[in-house]
């Protein structure tokens, strides 16, 4: 397979390399040149849209920032264009860095206004500051030089052919590596990377600044291209104009964003000719054609959500030939093919190919499985549990008089809670007794009203989750929270993700201590998948596998961290009788190997059959507490079960 996309990737690079002596025109080599530039912006982009899920509507100015960084350092520091082009990579990122480290404690909409209002006040400084700008009247560049000799569009676009091919390998080793997965964590679940010792504030503001970075690369090798620019250049629809590429194109992958570029620039212009404009529509009439056929042909029903395209398809046909005249309809059309893509091919032109290329593989071309064998479970666990042992014996958790309160109510109050190290400690209560809050508490997603928490006799109350999970405490949760785009390994990998010593630039050059680094966590990935059960799903995405797997896997990835105490919240709802036989044979094995761990479960024959104490909560407060016989018996937890005293 790699070969393949060996053989592909070297076709298309030869393709690009002679594309200029085919072209001949020098206005569509500007054109392709452009295409280029918009595609480096987007493969920032797509860093903090596709990967952290987040949404920027500041990469407009960004870009800017980066265009007006190099020009004013070519023609009024008379820097030469390489200098200047490379300059504003630095400045564009730490103008990003400026905007990401307040802006990134909002979500949502938030930040989206927030992003927006740096667009909007980096325009309008960029249009007063006249003695800087030249203000309204833009900035005229030269023609770039390179050892004294003017470059025309033909050499500067094989320049910018050069930063595209080095930017994509970057951009693809950055992505595919330790980073790239805690970016498309952070998407997936925050509240989960947290507690994988992923720090959701410091990467997203990582994924920023790199983003921010590319797009003020995109804009210094723009300036040189345009050679002139204006602040009206970089405004609020040139952000959607970017947002709609990405969109099109398809996010979380490379061809994406260069599909989405081209579209972009060169369909309004496409639209101009209305012969151009009439073989669109056949190509666009013979795809839904295709589709159509091929849903016939494998029998998927129902037929009905193809109707509306098939229609809209036959209009675009009809309407090609019947116009004459594009003049009056081209935005209109525009507007129709960018929402008929959005609405009906929601992953992008890119992810939709991908589908429907995976449905139609046949068995003998599937994806290729990693040939991982299973380590040693013991090297997961047995450093922990001697370093552990070493320093604090007895009492490994001590919670003091929590109190939890949201408003008028107490969800904890003045709850004591003794973990005493190698056992596995239920917690247990009827709904709404406080459980999940208690959890919340101990790894950090929530800080308590009062009371502490001591972990080996440390303090660990007020501490985010990210350096709770870092100190051996993991969890999993109450509604799962697996990375459901990510495969089982990879799942497993972002609990691994503390392991890695590597940075962004070993993972961008892909250096000795990184390949070994990655080669290790994948082994060691690998060995817990077989430990739990799920050596056979290594590659499977976490949203397709069964339900009871995806249980399985969440303790899994809890075991990447290498943790001292595990914690549980409820693995056994939803499971059929076999798969918690096989669960309860996991966490009895987990034990074994030095864990300790505290359950969460309403399923009391499990409670009883593998606890070596339990802890009651009703309404807040610790009811009962003890072995799980005298517990089962003790008055109060049955009142608190059946509603009424014992007879």
């Amino acid at each position: 397979m790699k070969l393949v996309q060996w053989g592909v990737s070297l076709i298309l690079a030869g393709v690009l390399i002679v594309l200029p002596q085919w072209i001949g025109n020098e206005y569509y080599l500007h054109q392709l040149v452009l295409i280029i530039i918009y595609a480096l912006l987007l493969f920032g982009l797509d860093i903090v849209v596709g990967y952290t899920g987040e949404v920027s509507l500041a990469h407009a100015a960004l870009f800017g920032v980066g265009a007006y960084a190099a020009g004013i350092l070519n023609t009024t520091l008379g820097w030469p264009f390489y200098l200047a082009v490379l300059a504003s990579i630095p400045i564009t990122a730490a103008f990003g860095l400026l905007l990401a480290l307040p802006a990134l404690r909002v979500t949502g909409p938030y930040l989206a206004m927030v992003t927006l209002a740096f667009g909007t006040i980096a325009q309008i400084l960029i249009n007063e500051m006249d003695f800087l700008t030249n203000g309204p009247l833009g900035i005229t560049i030269h023609k770039p030089q390179w050892l004294g000799i003017k470059l025309e569009q033909t050499q500067y676009y094989y320049v910018v052919l050069v930063v595209f091919g080095v930017t994509l390998l970057l951009v693809q080793r950055l992505l595919t590596s330790h980073l790239g997965r805690a970016f498309e964590a952070l998407h997936g679940s925050p509240v989960a990377s947290d507690c994988m010792g992923v720090s959701v504030y410091r990467y997203k503001v990582l994924a920023f600044a790199i983003s921010a970075g590319l797009a003020g690369l995109a804009g210094g090798l723009f300036t040189f291209n345009e050679l002139y620019i204006a602040p009206n250049t970089f405004n609020f629809e040139l952000t959607i104009l970017f947002l709609l590429a990405l969109i099109m194109g398809g996010r979380k992958t490379r061809l994406g964003p260069v599909l989405g570029a081209a579209i972009v620039v060169l369909l309004p212009n496409a639209l101009d000719d209305i012969q151009l404009f009439r073989a669109l529509a056949v190509a666009v009439a013979l795809l839904v054609a295709l589709v159509l056929a091929t849903h016939v042909l494998r029998g998927i029903r129902p037929l009905t959500p193809l109707l509306l395209p098939v229609l809209g398809a036959l209009a675009l046909l009809f309407s090609a030939h019947q116009l004459q005249d594009m003049t009056d309809w081209r935005i209109t059309i525009f507007g129709f093919l960018i929402l008929f893509v959005i609405y009906y091919l929601q992953d992008g032109i890119v992810g939709w190919l991908r589908q429907e290329v995976g449905s139609l593989r046949p068995q003998w071309v599937a994806r290729p499985r990693l040939d991982l064998g299973p380590a040693d479970p013991l090297t997961w666990a047995q450093s922990r549990q001697d370093a552990g042992d070493a320093a604090h014996a007895g009492v490994l958790l001590e919670a003091r008089q929590l109190l939890m309160q949201f408003g008028g109510l107490k969800a904890l109050n003045q709850v004591d809670l003794n973990i005493r190290r190698g056992t596995i400690h239920g917690l247990i209560g009827p709904n709404g007794s406080g459980k999940s809050t208690l959890m919340n508490v101990l790894t950090g997603i929530y800080t308590p009203t009062q009371g502490e928490v001591r972990f080996l006799g440390r303090p660990i109350s007020g501490l985010t989750p990210t350096r709770i999970a870092r100190q051996g405490i993991a969890r999993t949760f109450q509604n799962l929270q697996l990375f459901g785009d990510m495969s089982a390994l990879e799942n497993v990998l972002v609990g691994l993700h503390h392991t890695y010593r590597s940075g962004l630039w070993d993972a961008m050059l892909k250096t000795p201590r990184c390949r070994r680094e990655e080669a290790a966590a994948r082994a060691r990935a690998a060995g817990i998948l077989h430990f739990v059960g799920l050596g056979d799903w290594v590659n499977e995405e976490a949203r397709n596998l069964p339900y009871g797997r995806q249980r399985l896997l969440e303790i899994g990835r809890a075991l990447g961290l290498n943790p001292t105490l595990l914690l549980l919240d409820e693995p056994a709802a939803g499971l059929t009788p076999p798969e918690i036989e096989a669960l309860i044979h996991i966490i009895r094995k987990i034990r074994d190997h030095g864990v300790t761990i505290i359950l969460i479960e309403h399923h009391m024959d499990v409670v009883m059959g593998i606890c070596d104490a339990v802890t009651v909560l009703d309404f807040g407060q610790k009811i009962a507490e003890g072995e799980p016989q005298a517990v089962r018996s003790h008055p109060r937890v049955i009142e608190a079960y059946l509603g009424g005293q014992t007879v």
